[in-house]
């Protein structure tokens, strides 16, 4: 299982972001984990899959933030150390 926690800057709250990972997860299909806005304007995502190519994939997407209106600037991959998820949902 691979496992990594992004934190993502940039216009990242209010413009539907979390809801956008939501559905990339969805639609990838054996993506599971957690998104959720934190307090100092970030979003944060932990996220995991069988397969490390298409967690790869997600990051990538996740980089190029989902719509017109999120900007991000910046994003912090790291190698998560978190319980395992058998879903995808928003909020922690």
């Amino acid at each position: 299982m691979t496992k990594v926690r992004i934190i993502v800057s940039g216009r990242v709250q209010g413009v539907g972001f979390r809801y956008a990972t939501y559905n990339l997860a969805l639609d990838m299909g054996e993506i599971y984990g957690r998104v959720w806005n934190n307090d100092d304007g970030t979003v944060e995502i932990l996220a995991q899959s069988t397969d490390a190519q298409k967690l790869a994939a997600f990051t990538q997407e996740i980089r190029k933030g989902p719509s017109k209106w999120a900007n991000v600037t910046y994003t912090d991959v790291t190698q998560g150390q978190f319980s395992d998820y058998e879903d995808f949902r928003i909020g922690k």
